[in-house]
């Protein structure tokens, strides 16, 4: 299994990040061409050129569709001979009362935030279980508590939650580490995407901003996880609060579901 106890432990492996044009996965591609790995993304290659000594490899994919993670992990080996550690990090979230959406909705929702994840965990297993590697998928708080108007993302966090217990004493046996990220609220654009993917960057930032992390912050704790081999880390301090009182005292998020339900809205508006 890939050795990573210190930030240094970056430096030369070869990175694969999906979802890598914004928000948290920027920042990973950032940071990590900063402790000088060698990256694979589809987004940032000119801010990244001069950070990293070496260029990344920018490659179209879509989680969505098949074959293009496939793509990203054959372009990486053929260019970087080896692929020690994927982040299966794209995703976005539907957002709006369960009246109000559909099975398309909940159907797009999963096409991305579990499909795509598994197609990342697919293409990517043979040649990081070759160079016994590390396998991160970013999940959030909503995997462990669900709140009116986020069922179909809910679903979507709960379901990569239930994937990573399951498989991650599966992948021990091939010498492949797994960790699963819960992050808080992290500054990023995901609260001004819309229900069908859409970027509306105008959108007013629905959380109060005491309660949002910076990025950069988010993602030395994300690495720093990812370095000592964390089954599960809850990114942001209100996260971790959050997932003790869902976990020791429920009856407080059901009253606070109820009265969010009674105003008709969850705890943030779809982006228009």
């Amino acid at each position: 299994m890939m050795q990573l106890g210190s930030p240094r432990s970056f430096s030369g492996k070869v990175a694969l990040i999906t979802g890598a044009s914004s928000g948290i996965g920027e920042e990973l591609a950032v940071q990590l061409a900063q402790q000088g790995a060698l990256l694979t993304l589809a987004a940032l290659a000119q801010r990244l050129t001069s950070a990293a000594g070496s260029r990344p490899l920018v490659i179209e994919c879509d989680v969505t569709r098949d074959g293009d993670v496939e793509n990203a992990v054959a372009e990486t080996v053929r260019a970087r001979g080896r692929l020690d550690i994927v982040f299966a990090n794209a995703g976005f979230g539907v957002a709006a009362m369960f009246t109000r959406l559909s099975l398309a909705d909940y159907r797009r929702q999963f096409e991305t935030n579990v499909f795509g994840v598994l197609r990342t965990l697919y293409a990517a297993l043979p040649e990081v279980a070759k160079a016994r590697g590390h396998l991160v998928i970013t999940g959030s708080i909503t995997g462990w508590v669900a709140t009116p108007g986020t069922s179909a993302y809910a679903m979507s966090k709960f379901a990569l939650r239930a994937l990573a217990n399951s498989i991650t004493p599966e992948l021990a046996q091939l010498g492949v580490a797994l960790t699963l990220i819960s992050p808080g609220f992290v500054e990023s654009n995901i609260r001004r995407v819309d229900n069908h993917g859409r970027l509306h960057a105008d959108a007013r930032e629905p959380i109060a901003p005491w309660l949002v992390m910076s990025r950069r912050k988010a993602v030395r704790q994300i690495l720093h996880a990812v370095a000592r081999g964390r089954r599960e880390a809850i990114i942001t301090g209100h996260g971790r609060i959050l997932v003790a009182v869902e976990r020791f005292a429920p009856w407080i998020i059901r009253a606070v579901g109820r009265r969010m339900a009674s105003r008709g809205r969850g705890y943030r508006p779809e982006p228009t």
